[in-house]
């Protein structure tokens, strides 16, 4: 083993020498402009960001202390800065600055504002490029010359679970009047370099000291009188011992601007040619554009291979960057999402991942590391610990089918499929036909007192998945096939509905025992059949209103279990936090069910997430008592991302593909103060229509066209309907009748820590006269909701009302109260 540690004088001459490539420079400023979905905010230090690429990221706190990854390396953390004005004789602690920070698709700034400079630190992992690292680009501002001190601690540490090297010793090699630092660890394969062009070494501890840490430095002296239009970037390169680091440090420095310009261009492409939405609501419009890119970029090059990867938060002094593992139902869920705004490669590339590692008796994989090579990956207990994978998998590909009329895809991996398929069959140890959790776990990983024999969730999953085998062996001719699987859909339906019923609470069971006994605590997880629109519960509108009550709905999401069950514990992972993943399922469900105001609700909660933590990004999980997310939750989760999008698009706008038929089915739920609404980049398998939803008097007006004359037809009812064979035209329509009156509940976020108090609609009917709401508020409180009115002769029981408004109050007194609205037309 060797100790690298130098005396700074005889080690800079020999590495002169070495070296023999050009100095570093800034770069001259170049324009980087904003987007139209940037988000702007005075930062917040307790709150993270996340700039994530294919090849690398920095994570970090909103204070702009970071840590930075060239995948799968950290190689560098708690970067801060440190400014000395001249004639101004104290250090000023940079980090701890009031400032501003600014989340572009492309770019994230963070601006530290002091009465003498402003500081703005721009990153970025560049997309459309080679490969390059994330980079750092400072920009200063000043009334005097600054020397900056730039402090970090070196880590070169592979990704978790990869053996380490420990922490690795520094060298600095002198480059004309700069220089750069190389990273070395005891191995001769892994070792890193990390410069800003102009900076000169601070502390390096000589081997004579006694040993103590200090963390590296870069002391940089900044005169505004010269470097006013220059920026200081920090580069970082990867690589083996003894490979050319000047020369690829030098490469990326004259690369930046272009690799700058490419980022930006790609997340404009992407945008571009993905589903947009123009509605009434500028937040969900926007959230809807921040959840592509907050997907989009949980891509992740892997050799020659793209894979999705679960969620990001900052590492600290671990070697996991949150979920930077790529996760199989992370991904599964999430291609719904991905389908629905159209990125068809994405779907694709992410699909052969996970096919690509599909056990031999079908499988499909959950959890594989970004350095599972390094290890003995197949003896940790990871890669196949989910049995959900394998039903997903089946269903995602449906979907994607559904969505994209790609029947070549399918039938590359027809045979995967089928051994997905093969492998539910062969879970069912007691014979009743439904997939177990006989091998893997469901969705809980631990449960109280055992874990389950045979999930709901996972039931459910199973009958969705089996009957999407039938209509994918339907498409590829294989009628036998299509006929036994949907026959085994039809038993699993009939079985969910009558073996999991408990007909005393009128809740379905969470699980199943061997011995046919039921654990009925109530749980969200039977909100997962309505998922495909193909399968419904029986008999559930009691566990819907349950769903939609106090009991499960926060004003923040939905809790995975009950308030008043013996295991809920809201600080919890499984029994009781707040998840926008079921809040998106409970969303799609009521939707599906006929409940858009209670559906609605849960949507937007999703979709203000967008802005609350990780700007952009949407948080794993919350407390289920008070609005905070956890502490140890993933900032930047990818499918909870995916439940702004699925959930918006199918439910709220209600827009489906049938690339089959040709046909582009339309159900809205449009809240009742839209009145009109535009969605762009609809996809239905090579096209991309226009679709424009129009309130006209009584009737919802929706015109779809399409730029080039193509056959395409709308539908309002789902169902195996004939293919649309109307001749080529540019242009749809479709009327839809309008009810004599609508509300709209109020759609925002409360203060962080509070807890639940906003109302719930726990109930909704409708027939051809009146819409009949159940409502349950907490004691004391006023809730108005904005009456949309059809016809003239609308009338309002159980509320005041005015002519666009309805004004619910709840009397003083103790709990939840529940009372009843009816709007009469």
């Amino acid at each position: 083993m060797r100790l690298r540690v130098f005396l700074a004088i005889p080690f800079v001459l020999l590495a002169s020498r070495a070296f023999g490539a050009s100095a570093l420079e800034p770069t001259e400023r170049f324009p980087m402009g904003s987007s139209p979905i940037a988000i702007v905010r005075n930062t917040d230090p307790a709150k993270p960001f996340t700039v994530a690429g294919e090849h690398g990221a920095i994570f970090g706190q909103q204070d702009g202390e970071c840590e930075a990854w060239v995948f799968p390396v950290k190689v560098l953390s708690h970067l801060r800065i440190t400014a000395e004005l001249k004639g101004y004789p104290v250090p000023i602690d940079v980090n701890s600055l009031p400032g501003a920070i600014e989340v572009n698709p492309g770019r994230t700034t963070i601006t530290y504002s002091h009465a003498a400079f402003t500081i703005r630190q721009h990153m970025f992992a560049s997309r459309g490029g080679d490969g390059a690292p994330p980079v750092i680009l400072f920009e200063f501002a000043s009334v005097r010359p600054m020397k900056l001190t730039f402090s970090f601690t070196p880590v070169v540490e592979r990704m978790w679970p990869a053996p380490n090297f420990g922490r690795p010793s520094a060298e600095w090699i002198a480059q004309g009047d700069s220089g750069y630092y190389v990273l070395h660890t005891n191995s001769s394969d892994l070792a890193a370099a990390v410069a800003i062009p102009g900076a000169q070494s601070g502390i390096l501890q000589p081997y004579q000291e006694r040993p103590r840490f200090y963390p590296l430095q870069f002391q940089l002296n900044f005169d505004p009188a010269h470097d006013a239009n220059r920026l200081f970037p920090l580069l970082i390169a990867l690589g083996k011992e003894h490979d050319d680091f000047a020369g690829a440090l030098t490469s990326l420095n004259h690369s930046v601007p272009e690799l700058f310009a490419s980022t930006q261009e790609y997340y404009r492409q992407l945008l571009s040619r993905s589903l947009q939405v123009d509605s009434p609501d500028p937040v969900f419009n926007q959230a809807v554009q921040w959840a592509i890119v907050s997907i989009d970029q949980m891509q992740v090059k892997f050799g020659d291979e793209t894979g999705m990867v679960a969620g990001y938060y900052s590492s600290g002094d671990s070697a996991r960057p949150g979920f930077g593992w790529f996760f199989g139902r992370d991904t599964l869920w999430t291609l719904y999402a991905v389908n629905s705004y159209g990125d068809f490669a994405l779907t694709r590339h992410a699909l052969d991942f996970l096919f690509a590692r599909q056990r031999e008796d079908g499988k499909m994989m959950h959890e594989f590391s970004q350095t599972a090579g390094l290890v003995d990956w197949k003896s940790l207990p990871y890669w196949y610990a989910s049995a959900d994978s394998t039903p997903l998998a089946i269903m995602a590909m449906d979907d994607y089918v559904s969505a994209s009329g790609d029947i070549a895809y399918l039938k590359s991996h027809w045979d995967s499929i089928e051994h997905a398929y093969t492998f539910l069959r062969a879970h069912d140890s007691d014979g009743d036909g439904i997939y177990e959790n006989t091998e893997g776990t469901g969705w809980v990983e631990s449960w109280m007192p055992s874990m389950p024999h045979q999930e709901v969730y996972l039931a459910a999953l199973d009958q969705q998945a089996t009957e999407s085998m039938s209509r994918l062996a339907r498409l590829l001719g294989n009628q036998q096939l299509s006929s036994t699987a949907k026959e085994a859909a039809n038993k699993i339906g009939a079985k969910l509905a009558s073996e999991y019923f408990d007909s005393d609470k009128h809740f379905y069971a969470f699980s199943r025992n061997a011995d046919g006994t039921l654990d009925t605590r109530a749980t969200i997880f039977p909100a997962v059949a309505w998922w495909s629109g193909r399968l419904t519960l029986p008999n559930s509108g009691a566990m819907l209103s349950r769903w939609a009550s106090n009991e499960f709905s926060t004003d923040w999401g939905t809790r995975d279990v009950g308030k008043d069950e013996d295991i809920y514990d809201p600080i919890s992972y499984h029994q009781g936090s707040v998840w926008p993943l079921f809040t998106g399922w409970v969303s799609l469900a009521e939707f599906r069910a006929g409940r858009p105001l209670s559906g609605t609700a849960h949507l937007m909660q999703n979709a203000h997430l967008t802005f609350e933590q990780d700007l952009g990004a949407v948080t794993e999980l919350l407390s289920g008592a008070f609005f905070q997310p956890m502490g140890r939750s993933s900032s930047h989760q990818l499918w909870s991302s995916a439940m702004v999008l699925s959930p918006g698009i199918r439910g709220l706008l209600g827009i489906e593909a049938d690339a089959e038929r040709k046909t582009l089915r339309v159900a809205p739920h449009l809240p009742a103060s839209w009145e009109k609404v535009s969605v762009q980049q609809v996809p239905l398998g090579p096209l991309r229509l226009k679709v424009e939803m129009l309130r006209s008097k009584e009737s919802l007006v929706i015109t779809a066209t399409s730029p080039a004359p193509a056959v395409f037809c709308l539908a309002h009812e789902a169902g195996e309907h004939s293919v649309c064979e109307h001749p080529a035209r540019t242009r749809e329509q479709l009327t839809l009748p309008l009810p004599g009156a609508e509300i709209e509940l109020p759609q925002d976020l409360p203060e962080p820590g509070s807890s639940t108090r906003r109302m719930k609609v726990v109930d909704e009917h409708r027939d051809a006269h009146e819409l009949s709401l159940t409502v349950e508020g907490w004691p004391g409180t006023t809730h108005v909701l904005a009456l949309r009115r059809h016809r003239k002769n609308v009338t309002v029981e159980g509320a005041d009302s005015t002519a666009n408004s309805v004004t619910v109050k709840f009397r003083d007194g103790e709990g939840w109260q529940t009372q009843t609205v009816v709007v009469h037309w």
